[in-house]
């Protein structure tokens, strides 16, 4: 049995965790949701019914982890062998910035699709301020640095770089010269190739 069952669909934040357990090494097996028939198991799970939900088999018993960064975290921490763990001096850079896409980065991003506008004077009131302060937040960070930790790939990266990399492809991200070649940096790495072609074609399939 893998040590995995990962409930997903191709066209969802499941593509995040998907290459995060490719850049883990995780030994997983897929269950594919359809939107309106969801697996019984998958909402004993998670009661909520989103994907991607991941279940960890282990000797001990079973451990369900929900939520992208979450999930990110928790491979890393359960897989140190793949070196997708912040060493000492790179732990503030990879949780701040982690967290900073899981709360600030979504939350003006969805914001903004949603058309949900933030009185100026009410900006403090949020987590995320404003998009603009959101955008020029991060775009500072990056733009000396190869990967969030600085020359070093962790797993931050595959959460944070999905943030970008997503924003860029649907348009939610604007082109900034640091934002596209730090993504142009993610996309070359053989994990993000291999998970993102499987669930191209998955999405392929399910078109014809």
């Amino acid at each position: 049995m893998p040590a995995f069952t990962f409930y997903t669909h191709p066209m969802s934040r499941g593509q995040i965790a998907r290459w995060a357990l490719h850049e883990a090494g995780a030994d997983y097996e897929q269950v594919l949701v359809d939107w309106a028939a969801k697996p019984a198991a998958l909402i004993a799970a998670n009661p909520m019914g989103k994907v991607p939900t991941l279940i960890h088999h282990t000797p001990g018993g079973d451990h369900v982890v929900t939520e992208c960064a979450a999930i990110c975290a928790y491979l890393a921490q359960v897989h140190p062998e793949a070196g997708l763990l912040p060493a000492a001096d790179e732990a503030a850079d990879y949780y701040r910035w982690m967290f900073f896409a899981a709360g600030p980065v979504e939350q003006a991003v969805v914001s903004r699709a949603m058309g949900w506008e933030v009185p100026a004077d009410r900006q403090g009131m949020v987590g995320f301020g404003s998009y603009e302060r959101v955008l020029d937040t991060l775009e500072a960070h990056l733009s000396d640095k190869a990967f969030v930790c600085g020359q070093r790939f962790t797993m931050a990266d595959v959460y944070v770089g999905s943030q970008v990399d997503w924003g860029l492809t649907f348009g939610s991200i604007p082109p900034r010269p640091a934002f596209v070649a730090y993504a142009e940096r993610l996309q070359a790495r053989e994990a993000y190739k291999t998970a993102k072609g499987i669930d191209a074609r998955l999405i392929e399939e399910m078109r014809k």
